[in-house]
């Protein structure tokens, strides 16, 4: 039996997609009022809206996304202006001097590889469109760097994050509780400060939460987890914001910040004496490659994280493995020679 067994279960998946949502402020009234581009033209404008509306629907982006989206764009757009181009027929050195003015501002490699993603993907579709018959992005340099593995906590420092809220008090139940069950499902801070009371069937001992592509999962928790929760919601009941629709209501019933959420972690983390302060996915982190390190497929902890890709979700196995080599060389009398 794996050490923390009751705080995990076999999970049972259930994956219905939803209709993509279309929201915010869209792209043409965002790119009227940049400075510079009214000669574009209103109808190019509103093609663009258009089809960026069409991608976010096709794709199922989540409204995260297509505002990252939507604000790449509109920087792009804004250079491009000054050029005399568009979105719609930026050559390739129109782009690449757009990248390396963002270099010159001091944009970081990893700036520099989304917003080149972000064009890669708008020229794409368009040629997928029949709007255009080459390419731009295609041939621009890639800004390559290695992608840095996850911060982790061991099992035991796990075990002291957790048990470092005071418990006996309303705020240190309910942060017992958050940590118990981000720990218990590996859901994303977003999710669970978001996680409503008509989402968990304590009876099934699952969570059904909506994640990035709005797309929807049903995730297990352990019975650890069902035992804080059980405390929290006997308290939930007689304070003034019970009648909120959130399982972890803050002021006014209004769901917890993220960066509410973040302060509370790091000081839980300073009071359990951890020697690195976590960061708000630390214990997203530690649950899927514990679950690994115990032997859990691969396939179920991408199912589990709601990752789209298992490319994602593999960057576990690396964490899993760059610990272990880390042991052999604590251990073997020859681990510390060059």
């Amino acid at each position: 039996m794996l050490p923390h067994a009751r705080r995990f279960v076999s999970p049972r998946f259930v994956f219905p997609n939803r209709p993509g949502w279309l929201a915010g402020k869209g792209l043409l009234s965002i790119l009227k009022s940049m400075n510079g581009l009214d000669a574009v033209g209103d109808a190019s404008l509103e093609r663009a809206e258009e089809l960026l509306r069409r991608m976010a629907m096709l794709r199922g982006w989540s409204p995260r996304t297509l505002e990252s989206y939507r604000a790449d764009l509109r920087a792009a757009s804004r250079f491009l202006a000054r050029r005399g181009r568009t979105l719609f027929d930026a050559a390739e050195e129109d782009l690449m001097a757009w990248l390396a003015a963002l270099r010159r501002e001091g944009f970081r490699d990893s700036s520099l590889r989304r917003r080149r993603s972000a064009l890669s993907t708008w020229f794409g579709f368009l040629q997928a469109e029949g709007m255009r018959e080459d390419h731009p992005v295609r041939r621009l340099p890639r800004q390559r760097g290695r992608r840095p593995l996850p911060k982790m906590l061991g099992e035991d420092e796990v075990e002291a994050l957790l048990a470092a809220p005071d418990a006996t008090t309303r705020h240190g139940l309910r942060d017992r509780c958050m940590l118990e069950m981000l720990y218990a499902t590996g859901l994303r801070v977003s999710e669970l400060v978001g996680l409503r009371l008509a989402q968990v069937d304590r009876a099934a001992m699952v969570v059904r939460v909506t994640g990035k592509g709005d797309k929807e999962r049903i995730v297990p928790y352990g019975e650890a987890a069902a035992a804080w929760l059980d405390r929290w919601l006997e308290v939930r009941r007689a304070m003034p914001g019970a009648a909120s629709p959130f399982l972890f209501p803050g002021r006014g019933g209004r769901p917890m910040s993220r960066q509410n959420f973040w302060q509370r972690l790091k000081r839980h983390a300073a009071a359990a004496g951890l020697r690195e302060l976590p960061s708000p996915h630390t214990l997203r982190h530690a649950f899927a490659t514990h679950l690994l390190n115990h032997g859990a497929d691969l396939r179920a902890v991408q199912m589990l994280l709601g990752h789209a890709n298992i490319s994602t979700t593999e960057i576990y196995t690396h964490v899993s493995r760059a610990r272990l080599h880390e042991a052999v060389n604590r251990a073997h009398p020859l681990g510390r020679q060059a």
